[in-house]
């Protein structure tokens, strides 16, 4: 009696087997409702973990020359980072109609707020972005990003709703307001924060529908306007000499950027070890804000560098996932916008420090030190968890589980009252 292939023995451990259980076991939970929901929090908490090892690594030499402890700004990122996580589960439980009227005054404010730093904000490393309020330090272009999401999403969502619009009507009101904005953020000489805003704009107009030959010059108008800024800056004509060849300037224009290179090649393929940088010992500028991945190279090597890109990518893959998988125009486009200032300035920030793009001083979200930059990304990333849970199946899921560890710590306080379960159907 002969035996089939499949009856021989071993044949269900036949070489691909395995990979194709992989497979389908990846596929079975990528379907799952809440996939996206916890692939937000995993990623945003341990960017945000990382971050706070890092700026305590990165600055503790700096800060303890400035301040005479060690901890000094370690502190004052985990104040920031104490307040921005209720904040980002505030917005977590938030619905989508606040978000959409959030966007209007936040857009209104972060004007109001760009227009007072000319006059009475402070001018540090070429840049004016700064009110200082006794030891409180606001930077208005931050909040700025999230206002263009909220608001040119709702502008837009509001006329999607009345079928197929031209592309022309889009641009009376969203791109004076963007206009104005980049404008704003231009005049205080932060050209980083005007790419953002660029790349904010363009994410809007991709999920809405414009044709190619739309972005074609928009892109032309933008690379215009940034030769303009280039050409009239010194600096930042050194800066784009330094891009192409730091090395021929390593002891000026290019010091930042070669001091860069050396600290990522420094740490081969595991890293130094947490904290035993070299290049923090007054080496290398700003590696707290604007070069702390090249200290997360050092310490922790390509595997951390690793690491950190693929935080980013997966974060950026739960945002797209959420605007492809929820119908509500106004979460698709806050969902992809979002995205692109998020993923986008992680991406710049990652490409100056190795070397493939101009440095353009803005930081890393989530890992670098700063305030004014965790707060608004973590109300963003608050903001994605709403929208991720309307997702199909999402809140049956999340009903089913049962009430959340805030939920229950509150309950257990006399605070929280009765929690009720339900199941929408």
């Amino acid at each position: 009696m002969s035996t089939t292939a499949d009856e021989r023995p071993g044949a269900a451990h036949r070489p691909g087997s395995p990979f194709r259980e992989q497979l389908a076991s990846l596929k079975e939970l990528l379907e799952k409702p809440l996939t996206t929901y916890y692939l937000i929090i995993m990623c945003s908490a341990l960017l945000l973990a990382l971050g706070l090892m890092m700026v305590l690594s990165a600055s503790s030499i700096e800060a303890l020359q400035k301040t005479g402890s060690p901890f000094s700004w370690f502190i004052k990122q985990s104040l920031s980072a104490a307040i921005g996580v209720p904040l980002m589960y505030a917005c977590s439980r938030l619905p989508a109609k606040f978000f959409r009227w959030a966007g209007y005054p936040l857009m209104a404010l972060s004007i109001i707020a760009l227009v007072m730093v000319l006059f009475i904000g402070s001018s540090e490393l070429g840049a004016q972005r700064w009110i200082y309020i006794g030891q409180l330090t606001i930077q208005p272009s931050e909040p700025a990003k999230l206002g263009l999401v909220l608001w040119g999403a709702d502008l837009l969502a509001r006329r999607a709703r009345q079928g197929r619009i031209e592309w022309r009507q889009l641009l009376i009101p969203l791109m004076p307001g963007t206009a104005i904005l980049a404008v704003l953020v231009m005049l205080g000489r932060d050209l980083g924060t005007t790419l953002v805003l660029f790349m904010i704009f363009l994410a809007l107009l991709w999920v809405v529908g414009a044709p190619v030959k739309l972005f074609g010059g928009i892109m032309a108008l933008a690379m215009l306007a940034a030769i303009i800024m280039i050409k009239v800056e010194p600096y930042r004509m050194a800066r784009i000499g330094a891009f192409f060849d730091p090395w021929a300037d390593a002891q000026g224009a290019g010091y930042q950027a070669v001091q860069g290179q050396i600290a990522m090649g420094s740490g081969s393929w595991f890293g130094l070890g947490l904290g035993s940088s070299r290049q923090k010992w007054n080496w290398l500028p700003h590696i707290e804000s604007d070069f702390i991945f090249a200290i997360v190279g050092e310490e922790l090597g390509l595997m951390g560098t690793l690491m950190v890109v693929a935080l980013f990518g997966l974060l950026g893959y739960a945002g797209l996932r959420v605007a492809v998988r929820v119908s509500d125009p106004f979460i698709r486009l806050a969902a992809a916008a979002m995205v692109a200032w998020i993923v986008g300035q992680a991406t710049v920030n990652m490409g100056a420090v190795l070397g493939v793009l101009p440095i353009t001083g803005i930081p890393l979200p989530l890992v670098s030190y700063g305030g004014s930059a965790l707060l608004p990304t973590l109300a963003a990333l608050g903001m994605l968890l709403s929208f991720a849970k309307r997702e199909p199946g999402a809140r049956e899921a999340l009903a089913a589980r049962g009430p959340g560890p805030a939920a229950r710590a509150l309950s257990w306080l006399g605070l929280g009252g009765t929690t009720r379960r339900r199941v929408t159907r």
